[in-house]
């Protein structure tokens, strides 16, 4: 049992909690709560430790830094990881929310190389990152058998896990960075610019960027995901709260939607949940509400991810939250079926043992949810109405809207150079 005390004046108590102070408002309607939590000790890593790592950084011929999203949401490593990029050189891939950590358009980022950055690095520094499926175990064929890894985390129990580190740096993801800034300032290294592997990188890098564009402009209905991106992309402001989830819808996301900011991406995360985008919009909007009303909350979704928790649509009306809602219709999970080829097979028998699992009803009205609660429904299928939709939505700051985007039921994300665990690939 935790013992505690109570003591204040009328109005306001406090409540002296080992480890924790926290302020208690109080009047006849209702009970607020501000912490005034003492700040964790911070820990930092052995010297030597340090030393070890930074020796075998410099003597690396194909480095990749890999920032998690441990560094962004908890540590706010941030700044102390620019530097370390900047002073060192480095080509960095974030995990999908620990873009922005470093900015997406930073001219070291490989996130539009990201196959040929794991397969090929021999050596590569985990901040806060962890080789669970998101980085494919750290496990041959999409890393080198003979990569070495070092390994900075502040939980002791993640040290080694899946694949043994070249060196380990147990503490703060930031004290941790820092100590790594100390130690090339006392032994300036910076990796060469005009290296084969920063040649291969940014070839890589131009020809993958060129297909997304190419596939961004094609101006076939229904549009592809790609187009999609690409208008979204262009219109919502730099610096609005994305949340996304959904199968493709996601993953193309990661690399059409940038992010500048840290902190600014929610996803379905390690364990990829689906029905977590409208919980995490709510709770980023309410935040906002209070912290930063300008911000805007933008959640990108699937059908199939929308129809886990699209009740929530209630909830947002509810309270009035700003918050867009884009959903990108395929009629299905990865793939669906057009209007035509659905009554084609209803008339082969019953749905439930003719129809495809994957297949949801075509051309569904997801907008008219939001309208039957008050808030603004878009429903769109050609690029310009897309624009108008995002314009219209961006514009109005008091009500929320949802854009049910229509898109080609078979459109796919651009061929993938590994068919195996690649969700997050390129």
């Amino acid at each position: 049992a935790v013992r505690s005390s109570i003591y204040g004046r009328p109005g306001s108590c406090y409540i002296d909690i080992p480890g924790d102070f926290v302020n208690l408002q109080v009047n006849k309607s209702s009970v607020k709560y501000a912490e005034c939590c003492l700040p964790p000790p911070i820990s930092t890593a052995e010297c030597s430790a340090v030393s070890r790592a930074a020796s075998i950084l410099t003597h690396s011929k194909q480095p990749l830094l890999i920032i998690g999203k441990g560094s962004a949401a908890y540590s706010h490593a941030e700044n102390s990881i620019r530097k370390l990029v900047d002073l060192c050189g480095l080509p960095f891939l974030p995990t999908p929310m620990a873009k922005g950590v470093v900015p997406d358009n930073h001219p070291n980022c490989v996130a539009a190389a990201r196959s040929m950055a794991l397969q090929h690095a021999d050596v590569i520094i985990l901040f806060g990152a962890r080789l669970n499926w998101i980085l494919h175990f750290g496990l041959p064929p999409r890393f080198r058998q003979d990569v070495k890894v070092i390994q900075i985390d502040i939980c002791a129990e993640e040290l080694g896990n899946n694949v043994r580190p070249a060196a380990v740096l147990l503490g703060d993801i930031n004290a941790v960075t820092k100590q790594l800034l100390e130690e090339f300032s006392k032994r300036p290294w910076k990796y060469p610019s005009d290296s084969e592997w920063w040649k291969k990188l940014k070839e890589k890098i131009k020809y993958n960027e060129e297909r997304s564009k190419a596939l961004a402009l094609q101006e076939s209905l229904p549009m592809n995901y790609y187009t999609v991106f690409h208008h979204i992309r262009e219109l919502i402001p730099k610096d609005c709260i994305l949340v996304s989830e959904g199968a493709n819808t996601m993953d193309i996301g990661r690399t059409m939607l940038p992010n500048y900011y840290p902190r600014q991406r929610l996803d379905a995360g390690t364990f990829g949940t689906m029905g977590v985008g409208l919980g995490f919009a709510i709770a980023a909007a309410m935040v906002a509400k209070d912290r930063t009303p300008e911000k805007r909350v933008i959640c990108v979704e699937g059908d199939s991810a929308f129809g886990f928790s699209g009740m929530e649509v209630e909830t947002i009306c509810r309270y009035n939250l700003p918050i867009l809602i884009i959903v990108v219709n395929n009629n299905g999970i990865y793939t669906g079926l057009d209007a035509d080829s659905w009554k084609e097979i209803l008339k082969i028998g019953d749905p439930a043992t003719c129809v495809p699992p994957v297949s949801l009803l075509p051309n569904s009205h997801y907008e008219e949810v939001m309208s039957a609660f008050g808030g603004k429904g878009y429903f769109v299928k050609t690029p310009e109405e897309l624009q108008n939709a995002l314009k219209a939505s961006l514009t109005d700051k008091q009500r929320p809207a949802l854009i049910n985007v229509m898109i080609d039921p078979l459109s796919e994300r651009k061929k993938q150079e590994f068919p195996w665990l690649t969700r997050s690939n390129l």
